[in-house]
């Protein structure tokens, strides 16, 4: 089984967007939120009250594929990092990914990085897909949190 090509396994994006961090950390650390800025268009919803706080928890969003993900939180600094690696309900994570790192530049400026890091994935079914996941993917969630966040639109979806 080779898992190693010529596609980057981590992959990462990065800009500056006009709002203070505790603003952009709300909409990503809120998971209801998540599928008004996700440049995948792979969420169709989560349910309301999963505001992750902490290492160890778990939150559910519903995929536009209708199938259900447990993402489990893996990294938090509130207000500058999350984590969190996706599964199937009920089964272990398949090994990838996401992180968002937020760097405050001043009040009003925040540098906001996404990555995806897919060089732990295991299941096999899931390398397609993960291969497709491109800079420009985690670009088009970083320009949507952009528009969301510097509008003040980070109320309920």
């Amino acid at each position: 089984m080779s898992t190693h090509d010529d596609v980057p396994h981590v992959v990462s994006a990065s800009r500056v967007i006009a709002a203070n961090a505790d603003q952009i950390f709300e909409l990503i650390a809120d998971p209801s939120q998540q599928p008004r800025w996700d440049g995948n268009d792979n969420l169709a919803e989560a349910p309301t009250g999963q505001r992750v706080r902490g290492v160890g928890e778990v939150f559910t969003v519903t995929l536009t594929i209708g199938e259900v993900r447990e993402n489990h939180v893996v990294e938090f600094e509130e207000g500058r990092r999350i984590a969190w690696r996706p599964s199937d309900p009920g089964r272990e994570p398949a090994g990838h990914l996401w992180r968002w790192e937020l760097e405050p530049i001043d009040a009003e400026h925040t540098r906001v990085t996404h990555t995806y890091d897919w060089s732990r994935l295991t299941d096999e079914n899931r390398f397609t897909r993960a291969r497709a996941t491109s800079a420009d993917n985690l670009r088009a969630s970083l320009d949507r949190l952009a528009v969301l966040a510097e509008s003040g639109d980070v109320g309920a979806p």
